[in-house]
């Protein structure tokens, strides 16, 4: 599903970046992937996703 109409950015996309770096912020998050850059109607639920994910990402991040 589409999180941003705007920049094409899907919930999937959305996911696998806040997994893999792990954003402290939705300022953060923005300067990962332009999310809410335009019209900015995909905020909350870029916020809601990013809540989702960041207790279930690793505590360490994986080297190779």
């Amino acid at each position: 599903m589409y999180v941003c109409l705007c920049n094409a950015i899907s919930d999937k996309t959305l996911r696998e970046v806040v997994r893999r770096y792990q954003p402290k912020s939705i300022q953060q998050l923005r300067q990962l992937i332009p999310v809410g850059k335009q019209c900015g109607k995909c905020l909350r639920q870029a916020r809601d996703i990013m809540n989702e994910e960041l207790p279930n990402a690793p505590l360490y991040k994986e080297i190779a």
